[in-house]
This record gives C-alpha cells, structure tokens and sequence, in this order.
C-alpha cells in the first residue's frame, strides 16, 4: 500500500494511452483521415503560409475535442486548474471577438460569456453549451477571417493600436498553438488518447 493515497487513486483513474494511429504511432489519426495540409505540398508566400498554419491549429483543436460528450468536454483534467476542453473553444471564440476588437476602429464588441474567467467558469457538462460553444467560435473565427480578409499587406498597420497584419496573424497562430498544446493533456487525460 503507497504511502500516499493519492497516488493509488491517480493510478486507478489514468486511462491507458492509445492511438487511432496505425502509420505513424505519434499521430492523432493516419495521414489519409488527417484534414490538416491536405495538400501535401506547402503554400507559397508568407500570408499562405501564416494561414495554413493558423487553420491546422483550429483543426487540431477540434480534432482533440472530437467523439466526446459533454460531461468529458467540460472535466477539469488537471485539478485545480479551471481549464477545460470546452472551456478552450469558449476561451477562443472570446478571443477571436477580443481580436476583431484590436482590428477595428469602432466601439469594441462586448465579451461573450461576461466577465474574465466566464469563458472557462461556464464551460458546464451540457449539450446546449456545448452546442453554442461550437457555434460561437465558428462565428467569430469567420468573423475576425473577414475584418482581415482585405488586408494583403503584412505590414498595414489596423486598429486604434496601429498593430500590423502580421503581428496579428502571428499572435492567433501562437494562442492556438498553445493552447493545442494544453488540448494535448486535457484529452490524454481523458480517454488516454494521444497524437499530435
């Protein structure tokens, strides 16, 4: 018996990790079922390619989220932290409306789910919420896609900050990134899956 109780009850609750993988055994699914760089080739120009890498990490995130329930989607897997995989596509549609807001010249659009920390507070075990959080981010991705659709020019300067298009598209390739990352546990946490 461990001295530490925690310990056998941690051992008890770990899923075993696993793969849907058969190719390559470090990735999510095979390369056929994988919809990220379907192209197989890389785009060309540094826009392309600030997009392509802003697209797979929003289809890596849905993927870590894909074939679970609600009650999975909202677990805290990492006590105490309030994180969640709900509460990431609540927390990024927060920040894709937080991003048209740096874009736009006008009176900024009001915050989502209230005040700081709702985006992961309200992040509930329930169809409904999971349904609206699926909804929301879709929105506001489009939503901040469009405010930059017509601006080409990596270094144009947009919003009352002046803040170039690059450093924009850089910093949402980087919020994914990191919190793709953070998916990466949540969901090995969960059902033991893993693969980048």
């Amino acid at each position: 018996m461990s001295d530490h109780p925690s310990d056998e009850t941690a051992a008890e609750t770990t899923p075993e990790r696993w793969t849907e993988a058969t190719v390559y055994p470090d990735m999510w699914v095979d390369p056929e079922a994988d919809p990220r760089n379907v192209g197989g080739s890389s785009p060309e120009g540094e826009l392309a390619t600030l997009t392509d890498f802003l697209t797979d990490y929003r289809l890596t995130l849905r993927m870590k989220c894909d074939g679970l329930d609600a009650e999975q989607l909202a677990r805290r897997s990492v006590p105490p932290s309030t994180m969640s995989l709900l509460g990431l596509l609540r927390h990024l549609a927060e920040v894709e409306r937080d991003w048209q807001n740096w874009i736009t010249t006008g009176d900024p659009a009001p915050r989502l789910y209230g005040p700081k920390d709702s985006d992961f507070d309200g992040a509930v075990a329930d169809a409904a919420v999971v349904a609206a959080a699926y909804t929301d981010l879709a929105r506001e991705q489009a939503a901040t896609d469009a405010l930059l659709a017509g601006h080409d020019d990596l270094g144009e300067r947009l919003g009352r900050q002046q803040i170039p298009v690059r450093e924009l598209l850089v910093h949402r390739i980087e919020e994914y990134a990191r919190h793709s990352g953070h998916a990466d546990l949540l969901r090995e946490r969960i059902d033991g899956r893993t693969g980048q």
